[in-house]
């Protein structure tokens, strides 16, 4: 089998070697790396031989819309377009709908698995056509971790199913690297207990907290066993913002997903104006004292000596 590969960042570089490893024929294009095995997409789509299958593993947004529209006009009916980024599942139907006009099939691919994946496969979660997702399902098979095909892989439906599924998986691990999070600044904060990282570590095994992200947190800590050289800020991808989205059009509560979100927002503050507001309205009704911000950093600085 042979496939087009466009994006060969992080996860696109690693799917084509995994892909590779099964015995697929990988043809991977990324205008900024040197990796590439043809110059252009218009290269890429002449090197395959129709019906062609092309992944296409860039950003969200503006560069997924870019690259769809460049297919759209240079592969021919019959051809298959599988979009693996994280894009907002509503942009699905735009990109299947301009590409089915010019008969050109379009499967939405969840991929899951980080810098993990070559060696313990990706979890993917399809939406599409049947008969798109049993064309392409070589390739899901080889990419998928070893095991049953249902506990790596599922077709959740039609158009979009894909990324929806992505984006509240991705919505879930925002909670869940929360309430790690929050555990591991408890446990530092107490003066009981004397080794945060060997605590952390034996909930590995035996505990119902364990998981796979707990392993990772255990990782880190072992690099960094305070974590002292990573900054606090933290970015979101804007799957956690469309999972809260979607919880508020489906009148869902999902109280720990938003709490998630909104602790990244306040990781990015320097000064929180919100609780400058607070502190002002203790002043204002009990008389309770204020601090300056330059002396609230002094003593900050000072304590960190």
């Amino acid at each position: 089998m042979q496939i087009g590969l466009i994006g060969l960042g992080k996860m696109g570089f690693n799917m084509c070697e995994r892909l590779r490893r099964s015995g697929t024929e990988v043809l991977g294009y990324d205008p900024h790396v040197n990796s590439s095995d043809v110059s252009s997409i218009d290269a890429l789509v002449e090197a395959l031989p129709p019906p062609r299958i092309v992944w296409v593993m860039v950003p969200a947004g503006v560069p997924t819309q870019e690259t769809i529209t460049h297919l759209s006009q240079a592969l021919s009916p019959g051809d298959l377009v599988i979009e693996g980024g994280n894009s907002r599942f509503s942009e699905d139907i735009h990109h299947a709908k301009a590409l089915d006009a010019r008969g050109i099939g379009y499967i939405d691919c969840g991929v899951s698995g980080g810098i993990w994946g070559l060696e313990n496969g990706y979890a993917l979660m399809v939406g599409g056509s049947e008969e798109h997702v049993d064309r392409a399902m070589p390739l899901f098979d080889a990419l998928r971790p070893e095991g049953p095909r249902g506990e790596g892989f599922v077709h959740a439906g039609p158009i979009g199913a894909g990324h929806y599924s992505k984006m509240v998986h991705n919505g879930i691990e925002y909670g869940l690297m929360q309430a790690y999070a929050e555990g591991f600044e408890l446990l530092e904060a107490t003066e009981l207990v004397e080794n945060v990282p060997a605590v952390i570590e034996a909930w590995s095994r035996g505990t119902v907290v364990r998981s796979w992200l707990l392993d990772l947190l255990v990782r880190a800590l072992k690099d960094d066993p305070e974590l002292s050289g990573i900054s606090g800020w933290t970015q979101d991808s804007g799957e956690g913002r469309w999972t809260v989205e979607e919880a508020i059009r489906n009148a869902v509560p999902v109280p720990v997903i938003s709490a998630a979100l909104f602790a990244r927002f306040a990781s990015r503050q320097e000064t929180s104006p919100s609780m400058k507001a607070i502190s002002a309205l203790r002043n204002q009704f009990g008389g309770h004292s204020t601090s300056r911000a330059d002396a609230a950093l002094d003593q900050v600085k000072a304590a960190a000596r």
